[in-house]
């Protein structure tokens, strides 16, 4: 039916389906919580994950993608879909 399963370790597996008019958010959609966002960065990095470089008063990224500021350590990056997803450290 035009869907796919998202597995991620042994959690609930999350349904993703297609829609024809798609258009990319402009938000955040989807958090991967992490124990390192370094280590998941370099990881990541290593499968060609490219990271989002932001430059905004509240919100700089380092040279991988990394924001260390206030709240929680976290890096973006795009689905194949333009939508964004993050890792963010636990707490």
């Amino acid at each position: 039916m035009g869907t796919l399963e998202l597995h991620i370790t042994d959690s609930i597996p999350v349904l993703i389906y297609l829609k024809s008019n798609h258009e990319p958010a402009t938000f955040t959609v989807l958090n991967f919580p992490v124990e390192s966002v370094d280590a998941t960065v370099n990881d990541l990095m290593g499968k060609r994950v490219q990271f989002e470089q932001y430059s905004y008063e509240y919100l700089k990224t380092d040279e991988k993608g990394i924001f260390r500021g206030e709240g929680p350590v976290i890096a973006c990056f795009k689905d194949p879909g333009g939508n964004i997803l993050s890792v963010m450290e636990k707490a």
